[in-house]
């Protein structure tokens, strides 16, 4: 489909990131066969709450997400591939369905946006290809005893991200979106691939690239400073670079007041609704996560906003009316 290019539209608005999507999966009460359907009835493992397989055995509530969000006002989707490498999905035993599980989550959010995009020409909706960090870390060992060891090596990471990249691209997304990056070594893995898979598919896409502070040292967790993940993230050419998860927007903003004062790139921020309760939950209404989100664009400092755990439809839609009364942050 024929749409003008993302970059071109972010220096007219601020772009609107979709919310999440574990939450509103968790409103389907799925169960166990919920997540094996057929293709999966005998698998070895047990699969509940495996999201992103969701993609094989039941789209139809990606479909149903996707549209609130759009209908929402969001323009970006993001694909429901956060766990989507070999390395994520072998906590299932499901490394040979990660094609798959890409490939068909971004057809299936590439099929939504497109619906919408051509019912409003003027408002092109896009898809994000998610690609979330992996759990396992080349910086940080997981043996207290032996500070030396990885549980996993550069190579196998690279390897990964290059499987969930090629599937993404091939399923139809419009950007990548490398986030809740809490290790800068897994995220130059990860854009070491995509680099490779571009020079082998002849493509080139943008790149987002998201980070997280993991709580009030202000530093990822492995150990960088937010001007220093964005230095350590800038030797290519990014669409943009900026923050997710982990913190609400009030705690947010002091961090990406950093990064917009250390970067030429766009800067995107998609908070949680606040802190988790006792029970896991985030109680942030839309409007009191706004009216913290005012003053990200009171400062002049994002150009893409959107909403992480505990966000939904009712949180995109505050969002994306208080967005559209501003001007986007001005790159120089």
């Amino acid at each position: 489909m024929n749409k003008p290019h993302i970059k071109d539209v972010l220096k007219e608005k601020i772009l609107v990131l979709d919310g999440a999507m574990g939450s509103l999966i968790q409103t389907y009460k799925l169960e166990e066969e919920d997540f094996r359907g057929e293709r999966f009835k005998t698998h070895s493992h047990p699969l509940k709450g495996n999201n992103d397989l969701l993609a094989l055995v039941r789209p139809d509530i990606l479909k149903e997400i996707h549209a609130l969000y759009l209908e929402a006002g969001a323009d970006i989707l993001e694909t429901n591939t956060f766990s989507g490498t070999t390395i994520a999905q072998a906590d299932y035993a499901l490394e040979e369905a990660v094609y798959d599980i890409n490939f068909h989550s971004a057809k299936i959010a590439k099929e939504v946006a497109d619906e919408f995009t051509l019912k409003n020409p003027n408002k092109p909706r896009y898809v994000a290809g998610s690609i979330g960090p992996t759990n396992r870390t080349l910086s940080i060992s997981p043996d207290v005893n032996d500070p030396g060891y990885r549980a996993v090596t550069w190579d196998e990471v690279v390897l990964a991200y290059k499987g969930q990249t090629i599937a993404l691209i091939d399923g139809g997304v419009d950007v990548l979106l490398v986030e809740t990056v809490f290790d800068t070594l897994n995220a130059k893995a990860c854009l070491f691939a995509i680099d490779e898979v571009f020079d082998e598919k002849g493509v080139n896409l943008p790149i987002m690239v998201s980070g997280t502070i993991t709580d009030a040292s202000g530093r990822t967790l492995s150990g960088q400073t937010a001007d220093a993940f964005v230095t350590s993230v800038s030797h290519i050419d990014l669409l943009s670079v900026g923050l997710n998860c982990a913190l609400g927007a009030n705690m947010m903003k002091p961090y990406l007041e950093v990064i917009s004062k250390n970067t030429d790139f766009s800067v995107s921020a998609h908070p949680n609704a606040g802190l988790p309760n006792e029970f896991g939950e985030y109680d942030e209404t839309p409007e009191d996560m706004t009216a913290q989100i005012k003053e990200f664009l009171d400062g002049n400092l994002i150009n893409i906003i959107g909403g992480c755990c505990g966000t939904t439809p009712d949180h995109i839609k505050a969002i994306s009316d208080l967005a559209a009364e501003y001007k986007p942050r001005k790159i120089s």
